[in-house]
């Protein structure tokens, strides 16, 4: 693919073929469903509400990046892999008014949220937003969705959590950049949103990682 950047790798999870897309979610051309994590929304509105100055408009970026991927994937379903919201500061009129004309939009995607850490605390999201809340594991298939990576589940763990990054060493610092990793049991998802921090992962034995860039996605040698 000389000269084009990849939008994304196609990988096989328990005999499922999914594509990890560039940015930072997992497509299932099978079911037509994208797997995003850690989306928290109402962490900017979570921190200025602490006296912490933040800059506004992280809700519609993350409003916008679902948006660019229904406009470029076939979806029927979204499934978000816990902390959908961030603290019960997500609640906000602001917040819930501009996730309602974003639903209003796509009334015809399903949406479910696999409860995690910070959606015990925040509280469900409003029940007009027609969201199905479940807890973990939420097996699909062969696949199970999760919030946290080491939940005991059958067939393969999906999950979130963690944020990944990779660190891309060069002379001069090099780059953190988000990441997927993959192992022969789990995957662990980058957080998909805008302002949300990386834990900085190394891959053990047998685990692969890929990078993005949000513009594009490789995978790394296995001796990086």
């Amino acid at each position: 693919m000389s000269g084009q950047r990849q939008t994304h790798c196609v990988v096989e999870l328990a005999g499922e073929a999914v594509w990890l897309l560039a940015h930072k979610a997992i497509y299932w051309p099978a079911r037509k469903m994208l797997i995003i994590a850690d989306i928290h929304f109402g962490k900017a509105a979570a921190f200025r509400a602490l006296g912490v100055p933040v800059p506004r408009g992280t809700t519609t970026q993350n409003l916008l990046a679902l948006d660019a991927l229904l406009a470029t994937y076939a979806c029927e379903e979204i499934v978000f892999l816990g902390d959908f919201l961030h603290a019960r500061a997500a609640h906000a009129a602001a917040t819930v008014a501009a996730m309602l004309a974003w639903r209003a939009r796509h009334r015809d995607v399903r949406l479910t949220v696999v409860r995690g850490n910070h959606d015990a605390h925040a509280g469900d999201p409003a029940a007009a937003l027609g969201i199905s809340m479940v807890n973990e594991p939420h097996q699909v298939g062969k696949l199970s969705f999760c919030h946290h990576p080491d939940t005991v589940a059958p067939g393969y763990v999906l999950a979130g959590h963690v944020h990944p990054v990779f660190h891309l060493r060069a002379e001069r610092g090099g780059l953190r950049l988000p990441c997927f990793l993959l192992g022969q049991q789990r995957a662990i998802l980058p957080s998909f949103g805008a302002f949300t921090g990386g834990h900085a992962v190394r891959p053990a034995a047998g685990e692969r990682v890929y990078v993005t860039t949000d513009a594009a996605i490789f995978p790394l040698p296995a001796n990086c």
